[in-house]
């Protein structure tokens, strides 16, 4: 296969990072492979996911025997997947932005993944693998002044955590601040970046600008530097005020290392849960870790009564999505800035 032949294929959302234009060819798959890892995998049959997100995020459908970039990582998702790299040409898609891997647990709630057989590396000029690691960002260079930093964290996967985090994007846009909004872990997908671009942030960054298309499996000092690195550039981005998410549960090995680094780099943490019950137990959690949580939101804010369970569980205010959007992220700024608003 050539260069050309390439611009027919199905580029997927972790290849977005990737220059237009730059030479590349489809060569020999690198073994053994490594997460970053940009491959090329024949769809030989199709399963759950039957769509995937181009280089913008849009959905575009799959077929049988299509040709699809993407690259190898490692996938922990409690109501999806459980997939990790391993050496082997039969792979699976695990996630529609393009992450391959394979997978070896599922929730009984998906069915069949869909199968890919690698059929080599995405190569460069002079023929050398190419990974999302080589297109990675720079460090930033030092802020002059860290921003107001807002951390929202979940009990689990799916109790709202982007969707609370982008209503405090557009709670500080709609009073005047330029918001950043960074996604710290999880698998790298177009949905989420555009969540908070929609909800007016200035600024957006993942963990895919800095080389990861996904975050399970890398070192904890490794993701602690990125999480830093998303916020400093922000920052350097003149965002005035910065709200980053982290991914999956409390509980989730990758959270629960970069919780206990967070406590002298931000102003306030927000629990995004589904129930009282896991609102009283993440609470419990982010107090023995002496984090700055001030209030609750996400799933559990949806109903007046499981959210009067969660107060009363746990003596934190239960924020709508409506009221943090409103103006209610305001309050999350510490009282210097927003007495300045």
């Amino acid at each position: 296969m050539n260069t050309t032949a390439t611009a027919a294929m199905k580029w997927t959302y972790v290849t977005r990072t990737l220059p237009h234009g730059t030479p590349m060819a489809v060569g020999e798959w690198r073994r053994p492979p490594r997460a970053g890892d940009l491959g090329v995998g024949r769809g030989p049959e199709i399963g759950v996911h039957d769509h995937a997100e181009n280089r913008n995020g849009r959905r575009m459908r799959l077929h049988s025997g299509d040709l699809v970039i993407g690259a190898l990582g490692n996938r922990y998702a409690t109501d999806f997947y459980e997939g990790y790299v391993i050496d082997s040409p039969s792979a699976h898609l695990l996630t529609a932005g393009g992450l391959i891997g394979t997978v070896v647990s599922s929730h009984d709630a998906h069915g069949e993944p869909t199968r890919l057989e690698i059929v080599g590396s995405l190569v460069g000029s002079e023929g050398q693998a190419l990974s999302t690691e080589d297109f990675a960002m720079p460090a930033p260079a030092t802020p002059i002044r860290r921003p107001p930093t807002v951390v929202v964290v979940g009990s689990g996967m799916n109790a709202g955590k982007t969707t609370v985090a982008a209503a405090i994007v557009r709670g500080w846009t709609r009073a005047g601040l330029r918001a950043g909004a960074g996604k710290v872990t999880g698998s790298g997908s177009g949905k989420d970046r555009w969540e908070y671009v929609d909800a007016g942030a200035a600024s957006v960054l993942d963990f895919l600008d800095f080389g990861m298309p996904s975050t399970f499996g890398y070192p904890g000092d490794r993701l602690a530097a990125t999480m830093f690195a998303i916020r400093d550039r922000l920052a350097v981005d003149g965002c005035e005020a910065v709200v980053l998410e982290i991914a999956d549960g409390l509980l989730m090995p990758e959270t629960a290392r970069l919780l206990k680094v967070l406590r002298a780099e931000v102003d306030v943490v927000v629990l995004a849960t589904g129930d009282a019950l896991s609102a009283r137990a993440g609470v419990d959690i982010l107090n023995d870790l002496d984090l700055p949580v001030r209030c609750l939101s996400g799933l559990v804010s949806r109903s007046p009564l499981a959210a009067r369970e969660a107060l009363r569980a746990t003596g934190l205010p239960v924020r709508t999505i409506a009221e943090l959007a409103a103006g209610d992220a305001l309050d999350l700024l510490p009282a210097a800035d927003a007495a300045a608003r």
